[in-house]
């Protein structure tokens, strides 16, 4: 496995310090990011989920914890939109050059608008999936929210 995607080498060019930590990848497992987090033992409060979707039809990703679901008013709101919805994994893959299971906020193809939950700034550490499956990296959310320009709102359900 490499250690070095595109989110990994837009990590280093923003600046963030940031850990690169692998894990057994289980493609059968129902829930990536709490798979994740138990390969990890880490609490999925933690374990950051990446989320493509459409904010009023175009492409936009949510930053959650793994335990939780967005809430799609929530996120549109918070985007400056009308209206989310999940985006198709084939379309996900499309538009951020990463496979399903190893999507990344980081190093996407092309910028989208990003938001994270606000309650993950309160961790003293995150991960997020660092741009192939099994790889994680791990980072202050500060750090992440900077590296990302995202958005802070509270947007899971």
């Amino acid at each position: 496995m490499s250690k070095s995607t595109p989110a990994t080498k837009a990590l280093e060019a923003s600046g963030a310090a940031f850990t690169v930590h692998t894990y057994d990848y289980d493609p059968a497992a129902e829930r990536i990011g709490l798979h994740a987090a138990e390969a990890l033992g880490e609490d999925p409060a933690r374990m950051l989920k990446t989320l493509m979707v459409l904010l009023d039809g175009k492409p936009a990703c949510a930053v959650i914890p793994a335990d939780k679901e967005v809430a799609m008013k929530k996120l549109a709101a918070a985007l400056g939109g009308k209206h989310a919805e999940m985006m198709k994994p084939a379309e996900a893959e499309r538009v951020t050059g990463y496979k399903v299971g190893g999507i990344s906020a980081f190093g996407q193809r092309r910028k989208v608008p990003i938001a994270i939950e606000a309650a993950a700034l309160d961790q003293p550490y995150v991960y997020i999936n660092g741009g192939q499956r099994g790889l994680q990296v791990r980072l202050d959310p500060q750090e992440a929210r900077r590296a990302l320009g995202a958005v802070v709102a509270a947007i899971v359900g």
